[in-house]
């Protein structure tokens, strides 16, 4: 009988799929969108694409996670699948960005939508916020889990009633941004469609964050895939609504080129004063996002940690078993991800890195063989991998062309993470 204590329902890790997911990008990225991007049907069409991506590429996380047992998500398809190298690679971006840049753009989003309060909240309130975070996490489990929740909670009931006030609302006399034209066909055939995949698909990541805890989830055959696939349903139900409101109430001109898209709908929507009050809101569920990342990021950095020497100090916990080495270590890697940084930049090399890296993950998928598979047992199972692949390409394509500076910093991470694998090896052998 294995120990259930310290293991999570399927409730909780459905909480994580969504707190992990509704957070920075669907809050800040409309006003990229809309510089180019202008149709109604178009940004549904985006955020629907979004959605299906997900969610196949949830089915596939679900079945990976289901046949690699344990904790570590795509650190251990990759390195099981092809080559140490693709593991440790992984979690070197998952270290520098994977887990560190949400963190770092959360809390860079946070302060702009608290500078409503016409007081500048800089990049000091943004780092503060993170190690405030990270001490928070830093108790135990039990306190990670409390506090957490509470956040998600939040998160969770503000989204459902901003929903349920933007649909019920008349939009303002300034007019608004929807239009229901036939210009989507043009629209779609945009380089820029490409380009705004990549913010979507951004705002969709955290999909697969459930089954990097695979290993704390009870009954993890059921539990796995039933928390990821309701997750991503409510996620991209609640992407198309939110977008809908932004568009319903504020024009064009109001929204693009701005990261506090949801701020400027909202006092429209609400007058000055409750605008305010959705910003803080807005603000408040971003510190779910950044637990959410701080928790799931140091378990894996925990994992990769006790593998490789190099990072071996990383690996300690405290009493209580939390990884505070860990936690502290992608509060402060996010913390000079702050300082380099704008925050569109930021965005589009951290978002053209996650994709790349989803995508080597995701074509384990067609390595398992149709025995070996406990969800979906048909063949129809590899038309999941095939189309997220497709689509990966696509907006990697593009992305490469239209933002060459931000894919380079991308890949030169990547590059320095290869350097590493290959000191690391040799420190190794040294030390036997």
């Amino acid at each position: 009988m294995e120990n259930t204590s310290h293991q999570i329902g399927w409730k909780t890790a459905v909480a994580i799929v969504v707190s992990n997911m509704i957070g920075t990008g669907i809050f800040t990225t409309l006003g990229f969108q809309l510089v180019d991007i202008t149709n109604t049907y178009s940004i549904f069409l985006l955020w629907t694409i979004g959605g299906v991506l997900a969610l196949f590429g949830a089915f596939c996380y679900a079945e990976l996670g289901a046949h690699f047992k344990g904790n570590g998500g795509d650190f251990i398809y990759l390195k099981e699948t092809y080559h140490p190298l693709l593991g440790y690679l992984v979690s070197w971006i998952s270290l520098i960005i994977g887990f560190s840049s949400p963190v770092a753009l959360a809390a860079l989003a946070m302060s702009k939508y608290l500078s409503a309060f016409n007081y500048s909240f800089g990049n000091g309130f943004a780092i503060g916020m993170i190690f405030l975070v990270a001490m928070f996490l830093s108790f135990s489990l039990k306190a990670s889990s409390r506090f957490h929740n509470f956040f998600t909670f939040i998160k969770i009931a503000f989204v459902v009633v901003l929903i349920i006030l933007g649909v019920m609302l008349s939009g303002p006399e300034i007019g608004n941004s929807l239009k229901l034209d036939n210009s989507w066909k043009n629209e779609i055939m945009l380089p820029a469609f490409a380009t705004s995949l990549v913010f979507v698909t951004y705002s969709y990541t955290g999909w697969n964050s459930a089954s990097y805890i695979a290993g704390e989830i009870k009954d993890v055959q059921k539990n796995l895939p039933k928390s990821l696939i309701l997750g991503t349903v409510f996620v991209t139900v609640c992407y198309l609504l939110v977008n809908f409101i932004m568009l319903k109430h504020a024009p064009v001109n109001q929204l693009a080129g701005k990261e506090d898209v949801m701020g400027e709908a909202a006092n429209n929507m609400l007058g000055h004063t409750f605008g305010k009050v959705v910003n803080i809101f807005i603000a408040l569920q971003l510190v779910a996002t950044i637990s959410g990342y701080l928790w799931v990021g140091s378990r894996l950095t925990q994992a990769f940690a006790k593998e490789n020497r190099l990072w071996k100090t990383l690996s300690a916990g405290n009493q209580k078993g939390i990884p505070v080495r860990a936690i502290f270590a992608h509060a402060v890697i996010a913390t000079l991800i702050i300082l380099t940084g704008s925050f569109k930049e930021i965005f589009v090399y951290t978002s053209f890195i996650l994709q790349l890296f989803a995508s080597l993950a995701i074509s384990t998928a067609y390595f398992i063989k149709k025995d070996q598979r406990k969800i979906f047992k048909s063949n129809l199972f590899y038309l999941f991998p095939t189309v997220f692949l497709l689509f990966s390409f696509y907006i990697l394509y593009f992305t490469l062309v239209h933002n060459p500076k931000e894919s380079m910093i991308g890949l030169g991470i990547v590059a320095v993470g290869i350097v590493l694998y290959w000191v690391d090896k040799r420190f190794s052998r040294v030390k036997h």
